[in-house]
């Protein structure tokens, strides 16, 4: 897990979903835009239609931030990840949890650059 500073709260992820730049991968999109604070800050949103169970839902996102822990001081962007579509998620199943490593680690890239 990342601390909290470079976690988005409710608000400030609504505003970067307002105000946007889009990366895409297979089944994520990063939304980005540049903030004052001097390091990169996150945040993931899951809903109902992407997991079944709060247990997944945590499980996802717990794994999301230990994956984007090492980008937080890299960069001075607010980066909101959200699944496409129809993606779902279960972490019973390897190839959802392997399918989620692979897509945000490629949005790492792009958004490094």
């Amino acid at each position: 897990m990342i601390p909290k500073l470079y976690r988005l709260t409710e608000n400030e992820v609504k505003k970067v979903l307002r105000f946007k730049k889009p990366f895409f991968s297979y089944g994520f999109i990063a939304n980005t835009m540049a903030n004052r604070v001097g390091y990169n800050r996150f945040g993931i949103i899951f809903s109902g239609k992407h997991t079944k169970t709060s247990i997944d839902r945590n499980f996802f996102r717990r794994r999301f931030y230990d994956a984007v822990a090492d980008i937080c001081t890299t960069g001075t962007h607010d980066i909101v990840f959200v699944p496409k579509k129809g993606k779902t998620f279960d972490r019973n199943k390897t190839e959802d949890i392997v399918s989620f490593d692979k897509d945000i680690d490629f949005l790492k890239k792009l958004v490094k650059k």
